[in-house]
C-alpha cells in the first residue's frame, strides 16, 4: 500500500498539513498514464471527447478519474475536484511521484 505524506514546499510555510489522506483509496493507484483500471481511458476522456489536446494528466485517487492538468485547455482534473470533493490527485505522468491536495492546497510525496 502506498503512503503519503506532506512535501516540502519552498514557497509555502513549514508545518502545512493535509487532512484528506483517508480519501486515498489504495486500489485507485494506477501505473502512469493508465488510469484507474481496465474501463479507464489513457488520456483525458473529456478532452479527447472534445477534440482536444492535454498538457499532463492526473489521477484522482479517490475514483480514479483521469483529467488533464491546469495547464491544459480543459482544466479537467480541478473540474473533477469541483464537482465531487474528491480532493487529492496524483501526477499520472511518468517518472512523477507527486500529488496534490485541493482543499488544503499542498504538495503530497510518495512514501
Amino acid at each position: 500500500m502506498e503512503t503519503w505524506s506532506v512535501a516540502a514546499d519552498g514557497g509555502r510555510p513549514d508545518g502545512r498539513s493535509c487532512s484528506h489522506l483517508e480519501w486515498v483509496v489504495p486500489d485507485v493507484e494506477a501505473s502512469p498514464g493508465k488510469g484507474g483500471g481496465a474501463d479507464t481511458p489513457a488520456g483525458c476522456a473529456e478532452c479527447a471527447a472534445r477534440g482536444q489536446r492535454w498538457v499532463h494528466l492526473r489521477l484522482c485517487l479517490t475514483c480514479g478519474h483521469l483529467g488533464c492538468c491546469d495547464s491544459s485547455r480543459g482544466q479537467h482534473a480541478t473540474a473533477h475536484y469541483e464537482r465531487t470533493g474528491h480532493p487529492i490527485a496524483r501526477s499520472a505522468e511518468r517518472g512523477e511521484t507527486w500529488a496534490w491536495c485541493y482543499s488544503d492546497e499542498v504538495f503530497l510525496e510518495h512514501r
